[in-house]
């Protein structure tokens, strides 16, 4: 008995020394359950089971055994199945909320992630040491701020084109307000994303963004801007909501790690889904933010809410179009972009000339000309296009068209070769 080896472990260890000064009459039964950090109950069961049976009855009798929580062979097996055929590029968390809502399994996270170490499909991340940024605090209240950017992606993968996803979130509770698909950034396409969340929640205080030319003037002498603001900028004023932009990504860090995390999970909703364009997918959109705001939103320190009620007075459409001042003419016509608006009415000439008048476009490129907030008739007289037109460095990419190439065997394709088959003159 004395020659048998047992292996026994740092806290067993500890024990042991424990119950042998128990034995020996050296230190009483309190003072080792506080020691052991254990009760006196079970002191005393212990020091039976060392009288008992030595040193070897304080080792664990689980020892070598598999646990009462260990996965079952089948079960593993029919995970691995599933990743592999399903989800082999998800990520654990995303994996593992799949496999546990959609097939009914009832494992954890963890499991899901060793497992999926151990296929090679997943691979531990080094923990990076975080960039220094001066910690800024959630706002209070539901509504205070809104973080507001486009995420341009291939949302669709290779199923559908291009297109950018606009994203509108809470800053005090990390809830997403609105989802919008979208061609590209525009004035247009953020209007209809305010308007979704204006109609929904209410107006927030204020909107927060980056320095797109969207929602700020970033040159130092506007061309076409008398007021010196932007279209969003002069209907959010409209709105009475504040435009702030952030100086850096790091000052809206909330709507970035949004579009990180959106770029991960609704990649793949929508790649299980089947839809593989822009219509589609707004449709299903107000399902997958329920779901999203379910999972990561959280509770705000006050129960306020900031949003405040659309006015009947604000004109959702009217605000939302795109506005410009014109003067009317003395032979009552105004110009706006090529087209000449000749004005119809049945007031003296002399009352409309040199009148100021706010001619407003919307997304489908509808005319209406407001005379002190009241509409004018008018008829259409079109313009010769002009061979150079502005276009915003925004939309450059979705309005250039493809560039022009030559074919294989045209001239200016043949001159360098010309130049290396004909000898130089003057040379030997």
């Amino acid at each position: 008995m004395s020659d048998e080896l047992i292996t026994m472990s740092q806290k067993e260890l500890s024990r042991l020394e424990v119950m042998k000064r128990l034995e020996e009459k050296r230190m009483k039964q309190g003072e080792a359950a506080a020691r052991l950090g254990i009760s006196e109950r079970h002191v005393k069961r212990l020091l039976r089971a060392y009288r008992d049976s030595g040193a070897a009855g304080l080792i664990s009798k689980r020892r070598g055994k598999a646990g009462n929580n260990c996965l079952g062979s089948q079960v593993i097996q029919e995970v691995r199945d599933l990743i592999y055929e399903q989800y082999a590029d998800f990520g654990p968390t995303l994996a593992h909320e799949k496999l546990t809502e959609v097939h009914g399994l009832k494992i954890s996270r963890e499991s899901v992630r060793h497992i999926m170490i151990e296929e090679g499909i997943w691979k531990p991340r080094k923990v990076k040491r975080p960039p220094v940024h001066q910690m800024r605090e959630r706002r209070a209240c539901f509504g205070e701020l809104v973080q507001i950017d486009g995420s341009p992606h291939a949302w669709f993968e290779d199923r559908g084109p291009k297109c950018t996803l606009l994203v509108f979130i809470d800053d005090a509770t990390g809830q997403l307000g609105e989802l919008w698909f979208v061609p590209q950034e525009t004035f247009f396409g953020y209007g209809e994303a305010a308007r979704h969340y204006c109609q929904r929640h209410g107006k927030p205080l204020a909107f927060y963004s980056d320095k797109h030319g969207i929602f700020r003037v970033n040159q130092p002498r506007p061309l076409g801007l008398s007021s010196g603001m932007t279209q969003f900028e002069r209907a959010m004023q409209d709105l009475d909501i504040q435009i702030l932009c952030a100086n850096s990504p790091q000052a809206k860090g909330r709507v970035e790690r949004a579009n990180q995390t959106l770029q991960d999970r609704l990649v793949k909703e929508l790649r299980l889904l089947g839809i593989s364009d822009i219509h589609t997918a707004n449709a299903y959109l107000p399902v997958f933010i329920q779901d999203f705001n379910r999972r990561f939103a959280v509770v705000p320190r006050s129960n306020h809410d900031a949003h405040r009620p659309l006015l009947p007075s604000e004109d959702l459409d009217r605000i939302l179009s795109c506005q410009e001042t014109r003067t009317i003419t003395k032979n009552l016509t105004v110009h706006y972009n090529n087209v000449i608006y000749q004005i119809q009415t049945q007031r003296p000439s002399y009352a409309l000339r040199k009148a100021k008048v706010t001619v407003c476009e919307n997304a489908q490129g509808v005319i209406t000309i407001l005379y002190k907030d009241g509409p004018l008739d008018f008829t259409t007289f079109h313009l010769p296009i002009r061979q150079a037109q502005l276009v915003d460095t925004k939309s450059l990419d979705h309005k250039l068209k493809t560039p022009y190439r030559p074919a294989e065997d045209h001239p200016w394709r043949q001159y360098g070769k010309k130049l290396n088959d004909k000898p130089i003159y003057g040379s030997d």
